[in-house]
């Protein structure tokens, strides 16, 4: 069958009758059958993705399909589907099915999406490598001894091994956007409080956003679009209506581009990516943009500011997970306090097992200014600084990670994983969109991606930028 890289290419065939969207589903069932070796998928529902696919034939024959009709995707093990496991690949979660479904789970098939399977992903969204999880590592397609980047690298895979159309992630540090630049497709976090979070497996609730893994902009647009809006089960959404993202206007005009001359000069940025950037500079403003460096003096500021806000964050959400109401109890526990100690401790991975102590750690009353406060006041002095830049410029151009995808267990010190986020811990603080483009290849055969970042709600311009800059670059983009 015919690989598709928008939702428009394959309505189109559906219209003309050249393809069914049960033909499309079975056709992504033999592919995840035979790439079950990447484990991408924690389950898949092939069953009810075919009877699915039936009625949504039936309703294209009638004229009666949603906007998301012959679109099949899959979830991050991380976001609620009702009446289906969700785990965020954690052994403390083993077995539990979820109750109710996710907003963005239940927009999605309003608008007639198929839902093929969920996704494995590192353990409660807590990595950047897709290592973590409990069930085991996620390949890279390209080079299975590589990463796929995490924390949504099960999602990122199967959209880039052709396992589905698209998928949704999670977006806390760069959970879309740096396995999306692993792995060379398009990855977006959203403006924090555009798309609702309800549903979504917390992690470090002020910086969670789902977005989407595609291979098109026009995809990343639409599917904005249809999970934006107000919910009242998210008293942190935006009260902005929120506009149509997928129609693009086509008409060329040049725009202002900052680009962070403190992340060009960082002396762990891979040189063959930071020529790529410069070339890409270049081209820009051949075109006619005005592309200029700005300082950006706080960037040793960014990861240690934010991973004392997650850790804390985590530590508060993470506390609902204890052997009591849902998910693993141990079987040595015998009091309260066992059943507590013994589940977490069985439960929970080792990575996920350090961020909570950190968290606890910065949240305790003798470090609670030192650490938690200081960061928040960090964050401050991000978001000021970010909103100033963008006082004068529409779209700020950065590397989305320091190097290619790397080995698996090339990162044992903690602290060399943390840092693959330097680059994208900027938008999740501020609270600003990102998106990151399959803009580079590297001499060693791998992608890596470049990031646009824009002020907040300002997702009509960034998704209308991008679809240029791919159609530029020769990358699917819509006329």
């Amino acid at each position: 069958m015919r690989t598709y890289s928008a939702i428009s290419q394959i309505q189109n065939d559906l219209q003309k009758k050249k393809i069914t969207v049960k033909a499309l589903v079975e056709d992504y069932l033999r592919k995840i059958e035979l790439n079950k070796h990447l484990n991408a998928f924690l389950e898949v529902y092939a069953d009810e993705a075919l009877q699915r696919a039936e009625v949504i034939d039936k309703k294209i024959a009638d004229g009666t399909s949603g906007r998301l009709a012959g679109l099949v995707i899959a979830l991050k093990d991380n976001i609620c589907y009702k009446g289906h496991k969700v785990s965020a690949s954690s052994k403390i979660l083993a077995g539990f099915t979820s109750i109710y479904s996710s907003t963005v789970t239940e927009r999605l098939l309003n608008e007639d999406a198929v839902i093929i399977g969920r996704c494995n992903c590192d353990e409660f969204a807590m990595g950047s490598s897709n290592e973590n999880s409990a069930y085991g590592n996620v390949l890279n397609a390209i080079d299975n001894s590589r990463v796929p980047g995490g924390s949504s690298g099960g999602s990122t895979v199967a959209v880039q091994a052709g396992l589905c159309h698209a998928a949704l992630g999670s977006d806390t540090g760069g959970s879309i956007r740096q396995p999306a630049s692993f792995c060379g497709v398009i990855g977006f976090k959203p403006t924090y409080g555009r798309v609702s979070r309800y549903g979504l497996v917390a992690y470090a609730s002020s910086l969670d956003q789902i977005g989407p893994l595609t291979k098109s902009v026009e995809d990343t647009a639409l599917l904005t679009e249809v999970m934006s809006g107000m919910d009242e089960y998210d008293s942190t959404l935006s009260t902005k209506p929120a506009p149509v993202f997928s129609k693009f206007s086509g008409g060329k005009k040049t725009v202002r581009i900052a680009y962070i001359k403190d992340c060009l000069e960082n002396p762990g940025l891979d040189p063959e990516i930071i020529a790529r950037m410069e070339e890409i500079i270049a081209d820009l403003r051949k075109d006619g943009n005005t592309v200029e460096a700005v300082d950006f003096p706080y960037l040793d500021y960014m990861v240690p500011a934010y991973y004392v806000i997650t850790t804390a964050e985590a530590s508060s959400n993470l506390s609902r997970f204890g052997g009591i109401l849902y998910g693993h109890r141990s079987k040595n526990a015998t009091d309260i306090d066992s059943t507590y100690i013994k589940s977490r401790t069985e439960g929970f991975g080792t990575e996920v097992k350090r961020r909570i102590m950190l968290g606890t750690f910065v949240l305790s009353a003798g470090y609670y200014d030192t650490y938690y406060a200081r960061a928040q006041k960090v964050r401050r002095i991000l978001r000021d600084k970010t909103t100033a830049i963008f006082e004068k410029y529409d779209f700020i151009l950065l590397p989305t990670t320091p190097k290619t995808a790397f080995k698996f267990g090339a990162n044992q010190d903690p602290i060399s994983m943390y840092l693959e986020d330097i680059f994208t811990v900027q938008a999740p603080l501020t609270g600003m969109p990102a998106i990151s483009l399959p803009l580079g290849k590297h001499s060693n055969g791998l992608p890596f991606g470049v990031q646009l970042m824009a002020n907040k709600f300002e997702e009509s311009a960034l998704f209308e930028f991008s679809n240029e800059l791919c159609k530029k670059y020769g990358l699917f983009a819509q006329s």
